[in-house]
């Protein structure tokens, strides 16, 4: 809020009725200039200003208290009289057990806050910046202060604490310190929910807050965090009683204009549509709407082009995109365009892996499919499923592999990569057919009496007829 001079006015009335019992204005706020012990109270001002500063509040507190009484505004520049007042009292309080007497120096303190307040209100202590803003923006601060010790220090009565902090805010405006939001809001609660305030009261508090909050959150405040902070901690608090003060169409007729302002952002239609959800307002309300659906169409667009994006720097998945598509050919060639791309050799063997079985299982490329295999197995040794690949395409071809003997034979080369397999790393569900194969398979190996006819000793090494061409150790069926 703008400070005024009738707000300037309304305060001094106000600190006049509360301060020191009617004290009159110019005698709390006296300075040095011109009189005839000022040179005295400079020196005693010089001394215990020495002290203050390396934390000796014991000897400070003598020659402040002769400087306090002498001219507590000092020299009209500073508010050091009242400010390092507070501090001893405070060092004081850390000292006493007593508890009348800790009262006696809360009030004290209580006091020089506002002694403070009235100097600044009445301008008799000088901002380089003399504007009334400048004046409010220090008020307010000394109001946030004083708040923060009466609701944190002092525990004093929420009726006088929340007082102290409706003035930071009504003075200070959007310059108003953070450091009053989490009192004012848990004091505002508090009262709320023992009747004290009615629910406008506490719904106007929590405007201010929010309103201050977001100012300095938004416009880049040097403390902006520190506003989220205390705005996120209100909030919390606020939620103990956010359906008793608020309603749906309440917040629907703060925040419309702004939707009105910004209907072409649809990030903006996502935020209030959850700040209204959060409200109570009903998922068949029309503008919630409406809402949902213009973030839901921007989503949808923004995930389409991402995963697109995503896609595009990934052609393992254009891989599997066009395998199930039935792309075949195409499928291989983007899993080649993934290996040139891969630099992991077990990734690398996983995309052979897959080109040798499209190779293999839907083009029927016998020859080229092994060829893959093997290179899935060169760049990743461990892996034992290339073999298991390898010898079920042996086992498919072995039909087309010529006359019996050769079938045979074509049969054992692929007993040959199943076992060789089970020596490699293979899960368990692989293993499991792994064995099964090889026990089915025993059916199939060559005769005695064929290999008799033949001349082909048990134990020997022949090579396997067409495109397979390895060579197998001849074993019979048992």
């Amino acid at each position: 809020m703008k400070f005024t001079t009738t707000t300037f006015l309304f305060l001094f009335l106000v600190l006049i009725l509360t301060i020191g019992g009617g004290v009159p204005m110019n005698g709390q706020c006296e300075t040095w200039v011109g009189l005839p012990d000022e040179e005295h109270l400079t020196e005693q001002h010089s001394v215990y200003r020495g002290f203050i500063k390396s934390n000796n509040f014991a000897d400070a507190f003598e020659p402040w208290k002769i400087v306090y009484e002498g001219a507590p505004a000092a020299d009209g520049r500073r508010d050091y009289h009242y400010m390092d007042g507070i501090k001893l009292y405070k060092d004081k309080i850390s000292n006493e057990t007593d508890a009348v007497k800790i009262k006696e120096y809360q009030d004290i303190i209580l006091r020089l806050y506002d002694e403070a307040i009235a100097c600044y209100q009445n301008k008799v202590i000088k901002l380089k910046d003399s504007s009334d803003e400048a004046y409010a923006k220090k008020i307010s601060d000394l109001y946030s202060r004083k708040s923060y010790d009466m609701y944190y220090e002092f525990r004093c009565p929420y009726d006088m604490t929340m007082e102290a902090c409706a003035y930071a805010f009504e003075i200070g405006g959007l310059d108003a310190p953070y450091t009053i939001i989490v009192p004012y809001a848990n004091i505002t609660v508090h009262q709320f929910l023992k009747e004290q305030i009615d629910k406008e009261t506490a719904r106007q508090a929590y405007d201010e807050m929010v309103k201050l909050a977001d100012h300095n959150i938004h416009n880049g405040h040097q403390y902006k965090q520190y506003y989220q902070q205390a705005k996120d901690a209100m909030l919390g608090e606020f939620k103990k009683i956010q359906y008793q003060i608020f309603d749906c169409e309440y917040f629907k007729n703060e925040w419309l204009p702004d939707y009105e302002d910004n209907k072409d952002d649809p990030t903006f239609a996502k935020e209030l549509w959850q700040r209204l959800k959060q409200r109570g307002c009903a998922d068949e309300d029309p503008l919630l709407q409406e809402l949902k659906k213009k973030w839901e169409v921007y989503a949808a667009e923004v995930n389409a082009a991402r995963q697109a994006e995503f896609e595009a720097n990934n052609p393992g998945i254009q891989a599997r995109k066009a395998y199930q598509a039935g792309d075949f050919e195409g499928a291989i060639s983007k899993y080649r365009d993934a290996i040139a791309k891969e630099s992991d050799a077990v990734a690398q063997a996983k995309y052979h892996f897959s080109i040798a079985s499209i190779l293999f299982r839907k083009l029927n490329k016998y020859s080229q499919a092994r060829a893959e295999a093997l290179k899935a197995a060169n760049v990743n040794p461990s892996w034992g499923r290339p073999y298991v690949l390898i010898g079920d395409i042996y086992a498919k071809a072995a039909r087309g592999c010529g006359d019996s003997w050769n079938q045979s034979l074509a049969i054992l080369a692929a007993y040959d990569k199943w076992a060789f397999a089970k020596t490699k790393e293979l899960g368990s569900s692989i293993e499991n057919g792994v064995s099964g194969k090889l026990g089915k398979y025993r059916a199939y190996f060559p005769t005695k009496d064929e290999g008799f006819m033949r001349g082909a000793k048990e134990g020997a090494s022949q090579k396997v007829g067409c495109w397979i061409g390895e060579s197998v150790k001849i074993r019979y069926k048992k």
